[in-house]
């Protein structure tokens, strides 16, 4: 019943969020973990590592924001 009154758009960009979440956690954030010995080293590189998540998607947000204010510029220069 609650799956009904969802968008199929709020599913399918929920679903990429956690597909891009795992793989970034998989793919960055456990070798990173597994490279170090020290606690502090671990968490060192953890904090790195989410700050340029962070950034990453700051930059993807702001360049969306770009394309949706500048949408009309952007269709009227394609010829």
């Amino acid at each position: 019943m609650l799956v009904a009154k969802i968008g199929p758009e709020y599913l399918l960009f929920g679903g990429a969020g956690v597909v891009s979440l795992a793989a970034f956690i998989g793919l960055i954030l456990v070798p990173t973990l597994g490279s170090y010995g020290r606690a502090w080293e671990k968490i060192a590189a953890s904090f790195l590592s989410l700050f340029v998540l962070v950034a990453l998607a700051l930059v993807g947000v702001l360049i969306g924001l770009a394309i949706v204010y500048y949408y009309n510029d952007i269709v009227d220069a394609i010829p």
